[in-house]
């Protein structure tokens, strides 16, 4: 069955969104799916995970499945491509956004923390890439667009050890992005500022005076709407940028500029 939307962009892609059984993750997946595309849902857990797979087939009348498991883990990756394969046979767009760092001051930092950091950032990215590529290459197309992160360009208060992890998804971006223009795959970051979701409040309870420092530097006044991302992916899975590649696009309200 179609997409509610009126001219689906995305009908017949299979798209992965990793970390959307909520927040951002979950409006990049609306998006795509109202756009006609078939979407995987992933999370850490089942029943939040199979609840907004039910949800969004509900509301795009598309086809939507879900996974669940820990994406920096190699096997479990491999599960994820390999059950998507089986049931569509392709995987034309691979979103990125698994991640969710610990925030601390740099020396509050420790052994546990600092790989946690790393594990949930960067490697829920190389190991998707790693693992989707060699489809996307015998398709000759992909679309990967990872989530990275403002704050590295800006130096944000307490996300040292977070930057170093974004960091690495943005160097991924620019080196994967030149070794597979060939075969007609573009590989770009979404950079978004503070977002408008439930990190965000949880820190406006528990440190107002920190989320607004956040906030104060943004000319725009706000954190950015998780459909405002969403908007931003889709304009990278379109067809409409395959002259793009190697980008990081910053969503941000203005808070770094060029």
């Amino acid at each position: 069955m179609p997409s509610l939307s009126a001219n689906p962009s995305l009908l017949g892609k299979v798209a992965i969104v990793t970390g959307s059984s909520r927040g951002i993750g979950k409006a990049i997946a609306l998006t795509l799916s109202r756009e006609g595309a078939k979407v995987l849902i992933t999370g850490m857990e089942e029943e939040e995970t199979k609840r907004t797979a039910d949800e969004l087939a509900i509301q795009t009348r598309c086809e939507v499945d879900y996974f669940t498991g820990d994406l920096s883990k190699e096997d479990t990756v491999l599960r994820m491509v390999e059950n998507t394969i089986s049931k569509w046979d392709r995987i034309d767009i691979l979103v990125n956004n698994a991640g969710g760092g610990v925030i601390l001051p740099f020396l509050e930092h420790n052994a546990e923390t600092l790989h946690t950091t790393i594990d949930r950032n960067l490697w829920t990215t190389i190991w998707p890439c790693h693992k989707i590529l060699p489809y996307m290459i015998q398709q000759n197309y992909g679309r990967i667009i990872n989530i990275g992160a403002d704050s590295v360009r800006n130096g944000l208060w307490d996300h040292a050890a977070y930057n170093a992890a974004k960091g690495g998804v943005h160097a991924l971006t620019t080196g994967l992005a030149r070794e597979f223009a060939l075969n007609d795959i573009t590989v770009n970051t979404v950079a978004p500022c503070a977002v408008e979701s439930e990190p965000l409040e949880n820190l406006r309870r528990i440190d107002p005076d920190l989320a607004k420092k956040y906030i104060d530097i943004i000319p725009k006044g706000r954190g950015a709407y998780v459909v405002e991302i969403g908007e931003a992916v889709l304009f990278l899975a379109s067809d409409k940028t395959k002259f793009i590649t190697g980008q990081v696009i910053s969503v941000n309200g203005g808070s770094t500029m060029l």
